[in-house]
């Protein structure tokens, strides 16, 4: 099973931008389907955005599409989420997670890091 850790998150103001990595180890990453979720303070992880295994193709939750962009290098076996005009609502620990088939839940989960955005 993949490894996953995050990083890059921290305090930013709204209207501006940070880039979250998520790097993995332990197996082939290119193997692997990939996704960001969030998850705000009382409330459940949501969808953020997911990636195909070569990059083909990425979806977003409708509340951050336009503003947000996943990519892979699976060269350097990590994914990130570019995060741009950003919003106090966009507050939360950020994860990544991993899958193998497209037909299955995400069954690998990083440790998560921490967004704030103030206003």
């Amino acid at each position: 099973q993949v490894q996953l850790v995050e990083s890059g998150g921290g305090l930013v103001q709204a209207g501006g931008s940070l880039r979250l990595s998520c790097a993995a180890s332990g197996r082939t990453f290119s193997n692997y389907y990939m996704g960001w979720f969030r998850q705000a303070p009382g409330k459940e992880r949501d969808f953020v955005a997911s990636i195909t295994r070569g990059g083909e193709t990425t979806y977003y939750a409708d509340s951050v599409k336009g503003r947000f962009t996943i990519s892979r290098d699976n060269a350097k076996n990590t994914v990130y989420l570019q995060m741009n005009s950003l919003k106090p609502e966009d507050t939360a620990v950020y994860y990544c997670a991993a899958k193998q088939y497209v037909s299955s839940t995400y069954n690998t989960w990083g440790q998560g890091t921490q967004v704030t955005v103030s206003s």
